[in-house]
């Protein structure tokens, strides 16, 4: 349990590195107008805070910075509501006031005012992927070496993937799939597939047919090659801008898990509603392992209909970021009512 002095110390620190991006000593503390204790208090609790895991020390400086026990603490107990200023609640409204016929074009929007307004990169996981499910497939031979895949979803939608067929994989092969797929990919959200395949579909093609490799293979290109996924986002560069990712390796690897969308719609994606808070080592993702993720859910009524996401740094605004994220998930939830009703 925190002292009510650690408490403070810890939220100043925090504070200040989140503005800063620059390590806090205790003199830089002390000298703060609102500040009445002395650099030797200060130092004091700033230690117990580092034996407890809530800051620690940087090689270069002297100083602390939070570590992510700290972040989480910071999160769950000191954040307190940010009271947005006029002018983000009118930039927010105007994206929503003006005459749009397609929702995606609202999304979108929201996408781009979002990373504008937190310098993050913001993600939207519209509600296609969670409202479109496999109703049939059917794969059609065109030559010995080629076929197209024409998956049929609930909501009517036919389409069509062509791709080449293992020489290895023989008729009676392929109609077992067929069947596998049917059976078992029913009802599935497109975006879920790819666990299917990986966990149940995955046993029960090595079951029923006679050349694993080439069946698995022959199944990616059908269902995954060029899987449509509706992402939105805002500011997809924004966060290779903050400090904290001047590792050129560090970028090219957080950038490159950003741009495979299918991975980025799983890693968003909730099913529970409200708002998510993801710190560091959190993240299921290596390449995020450096950021912060927040997620809030947008709905129809009860039914959650998608995703709206920030990445940032683990240094974010969290206050201002959570609020941001509440106010456009329920504007979003109201738009989405309105166009839903009317349409």
């Amino acid at each position: 349990m925190l002292s009510e002095r650690q408490l403070f110390v810890l939220q100043v620190i925090i504070d200040e590195f989140i503005q800063t991006a620059q390590p806090i000593g205790s003199r830089a503390i002390s000298k703060k107008e609102e500040i009445s204790y002395s650099s030797a208090t200060i130092r004091n609790e700033m230690a117990d805070l580092e034996d407890m895991g809530f800051i620690e020390k940087t090689h270069s400086s002297s100083g602390r910075v939070p570590s992510e026990k700290g972040y989480r603490f910071y999160v769950d107990h000191l954040v307190s509501p940010f009271r947005l200023s006029t002018e983000d609640l009118v930039t927010i409204q105007d994206t929503f006031e003006r005459e749009m016929l397609e929702f995606e074009r609202v999304v979108q929007k929201s996408a781009t005012v979002l990373s504008d307004l937190t310098n993050y990169t913001s993600i939207i996981l519209g509600p296609e992927v969670f409202e479109t499910k496999l109703k049939q497939l059917q794969i059609i031979p065109l030559t010995p070496q080629t076929a197209v895949a024409i998956l049929v979803t609930n909501t009517g939608h036919v389409e069509h993937r062509s791709f080449s067929v293992p020489v290895e994989l023989d008729a009676s092969d392929l109609e077992k799939m067929v069947n596998i797929l049917n059976d078992r990919l029913h009802g599935v959200p497109l975006v879920e597939l790819h666990d299917k395949l990986l966990t149940e579909i995955t046993y029960l093609i090595r079951t029923y047919t006679k050349d694993f490799e080439a069946s698995f293979q022959y199944l990616r290109a059908a269902l995954f090659d060029e899987q449509p996924v509706k992402l939105y986002f805002g500011g997809k560069t924004n966060i290779l801008m903050q400090p904290e990712f001047k590792d050129v390796n560090k970028i090219r690897t957080l950038y490159s898990m950003i741009e495979e969308e299918e991975e980025m719609a799983r890693l968003i994606r909730t099913n529970s509603d409200g708002l998510k808070v993801t710190i560091g080592q959190e993240n299921k993702s290596v390449a995020m392992q450096d950021c912060s993720l927040i997620t809030a859910t947008y709905s129809l009524g009860d039914k959650q209909m998608g995703t709206i996401a920030l990445l940032g740094p683990t240094r974010m605004e969290y206050s201002r970021v959570i609020t941001l994220l509440n106010v456009l998930s329920g504007q979003l939830s109201k738009t989405f009512q309105s166009w839903y009703q009317n349409g």
